[in-house]
């Protein structure tokens, strides 16, 4: 763990990688030191957002030294449902990927739950972790210029929704009419770090 000041009111934490990041986050969460204001959760860091009134960036290095992380990772009680087609572009490659039928990846895919991790690439760009191990697929060898929104995707360990049109490379497996990001929702991101996500097929 490396503990580096970010401007004059974060911390920037540096971990091994996602499992790391996921405990602390779920520690800090759980018990934030005096003066954090936001946890930002990302691959392989976790940003700590302060308060300069109230924070004395000293003693939160400290308190982030001591804490011990927790096993798992950070959830909220919020459930989000997503209905999804399941008639991507990628999804007969995924099948061939994976070994499994195409029914069976969408079987995979809407088993469970997912949590996001972390958010990043785009506004409102969730990456779910904690589905069915056979999802795991790499990115395509050539990105797409342009993904619409409400694209469905895999790659690596990861699920997620394009929140907007966008260049992409996930491996797309179906779309949604769910609105992913808006302004004029408080707070403007549908899946937030510790959000639950159920898929579920319609159509």
């Amino acid at each position: 763990m490396r503990v580096l000041r970010c401007a004059d009111s974060g911390v920037l934490i540096e971990l091994d990688g996602l499992a790391a990041v996921q405990a602390l986050h779920a520690a800090l969460a759980a018990d934030p030191p005096d003066g954090v204001t936001d946890l930002v959760p990302a691959a392989r860091t976790l940003l700590l957002r302060l308060d300069p009134r109230r924070a004395d960036i000293a003693e939160v290095e400290r308190a982030v030294r001591a804490t011990r992380p927790r096993s798992g990772q950070h959830r909220v009680n919020e459930l989000v449902q997503v209905p999804v087609v399941y008639d991507g572009a990628d999804l007969a490659e995924v099948a061939r990927l994976t070994g499994l039928t195409e029914r069976e990846v969408v079987a995979a895919h809407t088993t469970g739950e997912w949590t996001v991790a972390f958010g990043g690439f785009a506004p409102g760009f969730g990456y779910l972790v904690g589905g069915d191990d056979r999802l795991q697929v790499p990115r395509r060898g050539e990105s797409r210029t342009a993904v619409p929104p409400g694209s469905v995707g895999l790659a690596g360990r990861f699920s997620g929704i394009y929140p907007r049109n966008s260049p992409g490379g996930w491996q797309l497996i179906g779309r949604t009419d769910l609105p992913i990001w808006r302004l004029d929702r408080d707070p403007p991101a549908l899946l937030r770090p510790g959000v639950r996500v159920a898929f579920h097929e319609i159509g």
